[in-house]
């Protein structure tokens, strides 16, 4: 097989990649724009006979048809999008750009070259579309876990542009026929996360006694999923997901997120504790909350644990460890990634840390 991957240069992509390669020896076609969040030199072990990093864009519709003519994949693996909530209050353009744009004009490169795949090839070949919780909107404290069934509600221009990419998704199904198929996951953690978001943010501030900020009460509540948990989920619905179908993919890990930053906190005194003594949850600051803010996410993973037998693997804990472990051993990847971008992004977001 060959497959195709949108977005491989980044956090979950990059994962899957590794996964993907760790117990097959598929050709990975990986095309990325290699904004920010993209990293080259994620993958640089992987060799050409099983890796080809394209640097473009998704929504580059004479780039992407090149690529699935020279190619022939077997399966295209949508992670390419903007992600991080933050970014889309103060730039939503570049979320319609990639999230929607991007998406629709990649879907009709993949529908022009499915069409001209012979019936036996049709058959085989899948467009898995990557996408998240937040589509769903916010819940209340006693309100049961987003289904694939619930109401689309989102409530920030990144959650929204998303939406917008899983409707273009499904409508390619049923009015074309495309062989599709959509994950909408829960909030990720793990190796190789830019460290604008939660965790990784949280890991290097604390790990350099500056302040972890906050956002309102810290009481927001998010179900939490290790990266590799996420990664396998993929694969088996690639390989035995109906065509057509939606799979929510949770770790059942609610947590609030001033628990999440206290236990990184505690994490971290335990691995390197301060010479001076110092408590890392002593570096606690609230800051105003952001706009919108959605209270709380929580998925129901039964029809994936039913229909194809996922379970996550990773309790939190135990993931949550490994993570800061990983940061803690990568440090030349950190220095990297902190480019003076992201500490200008750091310092509009937080002030300056």
């Amino acid at each position: 097989m060959t497959i195709l991957v949108t977005g491989g240069a980044g956090f979950i992509g990059t994962n899957f990649i590794f996964d993907l390669l760790s117990e097959s020896r598929e050709l990975v076609v990986n095309l990325d724009k290699l904004t920010y969040a993209g990293n080259r030199h994620n993958l640089t072990k992987l060799t050409d006979q099983e890796h080809r990093l394209v640097e473009g864009d998704i929504g580059d519709r004479e780039l992407v048809d090149k690529i699935l003519n020279d190619y022939a994949p077997t399966h295209v693996v949508n992670f390419a999008a903007e992600s991080h909530v933050d970014r889309s209050i103060h730039g939503p353009r570049d979320f319609v750009d990639t999230n929607v744009l991007g998406t629709f004009n990649l879907l009709e490169s993949v529908r022009a070259y499915f069409d001209k795949l012979s019936s036996e090839k049709k058959e085989k070949f899948r467009f898995l579309h990557v996408s998240t919780d937040e589509v769903y909107g916010s819940l209340g404290p006693g309100d049961p876990p987003f289904t694939e069934n619930s109401p689309y509600a989102p409530n920030s221009p990144y959650s929204a542009s998303k939406a917008a990419s899983d409707h273009f998704v499904r409508a390619y199904h049923h009015t074309y026929g495309l062989n599709v198929l959509t994950t909408n996951c829960s909030n990720n953690y793990g190796p190789y996360q830019f460290p604008e978001k939660l965790i990784p943010l949280m890991i290097l501030n604390a790990l350099a006694f500056k302040p972890l900020p906050v956002y309102g009460d810290g009481l927001q509540i998010r179900d939490w999923l290790h990266v590799s948990d996420h990664t396998r989920a993929i694969k088996l619905v690639l390989k035995k997901g109906e065509i057509g179908q939606t799979y929510n993919i949770g770790g059942q890990a609610e947590l609030a997120n001033i628990t999440v930053v206290k236990t990184i906190c505690e994490v971290l005194d335990s691995l390197v504790p301060d010479p001076q003594g110092r408590r890392r949850s002593s570096l606690i600051t609230y800051v105003k909350d952001r706009p919108g803010h959605d209270r709380r996410y929580a998925i129901d993973p039964g029809k994936i644990f039913d229909k194809l037998g996922f379970e996550p693997l990773r309790k939190f804990e135990e993931g949550l460890t490994e993570t800061v472990k990983w940061y803690l051993n990568n440090g030349a990847w950190v220095q990297n990634v902190q480019s003076g971008e992201y500490r200008r992004w750091i310092d509009k977001q937080y002030g300056q840390n």
